[in-house]
């Protein structure tokens, strides 16, 4: 038994439920008791082991899969682009609020005085938490098995994070507003799924019209989806409008 684990273990239902909400069974448990860990809690019980070891290699492990993702996936994108959404997905902000949907923050190990300064809601120790989370994957399962809970993790984050300078949403409202009106209006029309999975269906209409409607696993990338597809609908009809004809005595 490691001595994260004689410190305070997890419950078996605990233990279950982080490993269900992060898509990996550990077969070491010390390593994972150790990614929850806080340096105060270590320090108060006297033990040399604590969490931050493994945030370091999480963190490496994240920001390599983020950027062969971000390679991979737009080929188009020169490097500076890559740069800043690689930092959108990898900041603390976008990390702590993956590591609430873990639910995280009730089942770190923090220090008295930590603990009652409210930290299990800190942005920056939740965030740590999960890298260190990563790390521990990591070291227990390998390269591949990291990546996957890793991608996982990537896949939520870029329905929450704003990183393209001109996306489906902005090119829409730029279009609309050039042609004199009012800005596009988005409305979650259904919720499917179970919440673990959940899936929204956003629509997006000008001056009560529908133009386009998408399905994403967050609100935010619904409503990305849903303005590419008014911005599809709009060059359509503008294709399908006949030219018309110059006015008498005039040429072409």
């Amino acid at each position: 038994m490691s001595e994260g684990q004689a410190a305070g273990s997890l419950g078996a239902a605990e233990r279950t439920r982080l490993e269900q909400r992060l898509g990996y069974r550990f077969g070491d448990g010390g390593l994972l008791e150790q990614a929850l860990i806080h340096r105060s809690f270590a320090n108060e019980r006297g033990l040399d082991a604590h969490n931050e070891r493994l945030e370091f290699l999480g963190d490496a492990v994240l920001g390599l899969v983020a950027a062969e993702r971000l390679f991979r996936r737009h080929p188009d994108r020169p490097e500076g682009d890559l740069a800043r959404a690689k930092s959108a997905l990898v900041a603390a902000g976008a990390l702590s609020g993956y590591a609430g949907r873990l639910e995280l923050g009730g089942l770190l190990r923090l220090g008295v005085g930590e603990a009652r300064s409210g930290g299990g809601r800190k942005s920056s120790l939740l965030a740590d938490g999960l890298e260190a989370l990563f790390g521990a994957v990591y070291l227990d399962g390998g390269p591949e098995r990291a990546r996957e809970v890793v991608e996982r993790y990537l896949e939520w984050a870029e329905g929450e994070v704003e990183w393209e300078r001109s996306d489906a949403k902005t090119e829409l409202q730029e279009r609309v507003q050039a042609g004199g009106d009012p800005l596009p209006v988005y409305a979650i029309v259904a919720e499917e799924g179970p919440e673990h999975d959940k899936r929204f269906v956003c629509e997006v209409a000008v001056r009560g019209e529908p133009l386009g409607r998408g399905a994403g696993r967050t609100k935010k990338e619904a409503q990305r989806e849903a303005a590419a597809r008014a911005l599809e609908a709009l060059e359509r009809s503008r294709r399908d409008v006949p030219e018309q004809p110059p006015p008498a005595g005039e040429e072409r």
